[in-house]
């Protein structure tokens, strides 16, 4: 929730007196067991967040924040998800095509990501 706050109160603060308009902000994480990833910082950690989901429950939590003056809700939506058992080699062949950078958790379930994922429990995605 941090920083999805941070990020709205920054683009706030950033606007001019003239320009004020609601700004809203996100940030997504994934849990699994007692563990938080967030983004991987390169391949090589993006390929090991994958072979710690691979065949495994986890949670994805998004914060979400609206500010508009001084006043700002907020909320956190939550999500299970389960991955496909993968191989080394589609994690690789996964990781290589880009997309895992800037992913919580290392996949997108909007993108080529989606082939990964094996089962999704509660809030349904809006795609």
């Amino acid at each position: 929730m941090r920083l999805a706050l941070t990020k709205a109160d920054s683009v706030w603060e950033g606007l001019s007196a003239g320009e004020a308009r609601p700004v809203l902000a996100a940030d997504t994480v994934v849990a699994v067991d007692d563990r938080v990833l967030g983004k991987p910082r390169d391949v090589g950690e993006a390929s090991e967040m994958l072979e710690q989901l691979s065949g495994r429950n986890h949670r994805v939590l998004t914060a979400v924040a609206l500010r508009y003056r001084d006043r700002v809700l907020s909320r956190v939506e939550c999500h299970g998800s389960e991955i496909s058992r993968t191989t080394k080699e589609e994690r690789i062949a996964y990781c290589e095509t880009g997309e895992p950078m800037g992913k919580a958790g290392s996949y997108a379930i909007q993108g080529r990501g989606a082939v990964l994922v094996e089962h999704l429990m509660g809030a349904t995605p809006p795609w």
